[in-house]
């Protein structure tokens, strides 16, 4: 008798010990990838209502310190030539800018990301009529340090507008 009770104290000791585990467990890679692409998707409409709002303060928060860009036509970017150029347009008083954001995929392998989007950028000057502009585009993210994540590549080129 004191086996069986031994066995069964063993046994429910066994499955409470499975059971705290489980709850603690790492969550599953599925979780993890929702996660990083809710974040993603988080940290691009943010920048879309910071950009639309015109605060230039924060408009350089989306990118990373080594972000190299690549936009057709255009020399290539980094960090600071970039948030240098978005400041410079939010600062212009003669126009007024709006994006758009079409999020068409976002792929997540450990610290990286890759996001195919679409930005759509109405221009509107102060004394004309309003352009569009259609931007195609890849976005390759990198977890950073601090959890977050920001672009570390990017190339876009504009695109006939429907």
């Amino acid at each position: 008798m004191r086996m069986k009770r031994a066995g069964v104290g063993a046994f429910t000791a066994g499955v409470v010990a499975l059971v705290l585990y489980a709850s603690y467990a790492p969550e599953s890679a599925a979780d993890s990838t929702s996660a990083a692409q809710n974040q993603i998707r988080a940290e691009l409409e943010k920048w879309t209502r910071d950009f639309d709002s015109g605060n230039a303060s924060e408009v350089c928060s989306l990118f990373a310190p080594d972000l190299i860009s690549n936009f057709r036509g255009e020399p290539e970017d980094t960090y600071n030539s970039l948030c240098a150029n978005l400041q410079m347009a939010l600062a212009d008083p003669a126009k007024t800018y709006h994006y758009d954001l079409e999020i068409r995929e976002i792929l997540v392998s450990g610290d990286l990301a890759v996001v195919r989007l679409v930005w759509t950028l109405k221009v509107r000057p102060k004394n004309g009529s309003e352009e569009m502009k259609r931007e195609p585009g890849m976005d390759m993210f990198r977890r950073q340090p601090d959890g977050s994540w920001k672009i570390a590549r990017y190339m876009a080129y504009e695109a006939p507008y429907p």
